[in-house]
């Protein structure tokens, strides 16, 4: 059986019409957050980050592929992967492609396939940006170095300056952390695990592939080397 949850609430409004076609195609459709059914062999994700990753881990826990269709705002995941984010339709013909392996992230137990945000962004997610004038979030030790941070990122994967990854199976996670709201970076390296503390607090407000969510302070961050079984279209 041949799954593709779909979130209708998605950025780009083409969940529809993806489902549509998904069902033309003999796929079955359900809404995100429906159980996975058990004779699933295949599933994938029409929407943004946010329903890759939920999918995603269920394609991980199952050890079946998985298949990306972009249907959000920014698609990150879906254009790392070289897919044509103006043409939904055409990710549908993942289904019957080729697969390849990409890596995942993991943080608290939770699956992540793009990065893991702390600081400015996640607090603005979350609708606390004036938290920020707590000292205590400002405040990062990664790895027992102390950091003032104003956002601090951990990437699966390397990112570039443009905020894109070359590759997704290189086995590594990425930090950065930025000292102000200007681009100085003040952390950057590559690890396979990292440890990050916020000195002063319990739980923290995250971004996890763009949600929020809310995080023990002291966080350990791996990456699971090709763990993701992805399908894409055959001309990729």
């Amino acid at each position: 059986m041949r799954v593709l949850y779909v979130n209708p609430r998605s950025g780009s409004g083409s969940g529809s019409e993806v489902a549509a076609e998904a069902r033309r195609r003999g796929i079955a459709v359900l809404a995100l957050g429906d159980d996975a059914p058990d004779g699933a062999e295949i599933v994938g994700a029409a929407g943004g980050d946010g329903s890759m990753r939920g999918v995603a881990a269920i394609a991980v826990e199952r050890g079946i592929p998985f298949v990306c269709v972009p249907c959000g705002t920014r698609n990150h995941l879906a254009r790392d992967l070289g897919l044509d984010l103006e043409e939904p339709l055409a990710a549908l013909d993942a289904f019957d492609g080729r697969e390849r392996r990409i890596d995942v992230g993991e943080v608290d137990g939770e699956l992540f396939v793009n990065n893991v945000s702390l600081g400015a962004y996640a607090l603005l997610r979350h609708g606390l940006l004036g938290e920020l004038l707590d000292p205590r979030r400002r405040t990062a030790v990664v790895d027992g170095d102390a950091v003032q941070a104003a956002v601090l990122l951990v990437g699966n994967n390397r990112y570039d300056r443009l905020g894109r990854r070359a590759r997704l199976d290189a086995g590594e996670l990425s930090i950065y952390a930025t000292a102000g709201f200007v681009p100085r970076v003040a952390i950057e390296r590559t690890a396979a695990r990292v440890a990050v503390e916020l000195p002063g607090l319990e739980r923290v407000e995250a971004a996890v592939d763009g949600e929020a969510v809310t995080l023990p302070a002291r966080l350990e961050l791996a990456v699971r080397p090709r763990a993701l079984r992805v399908l894409v279209p055959p001309e990729r």
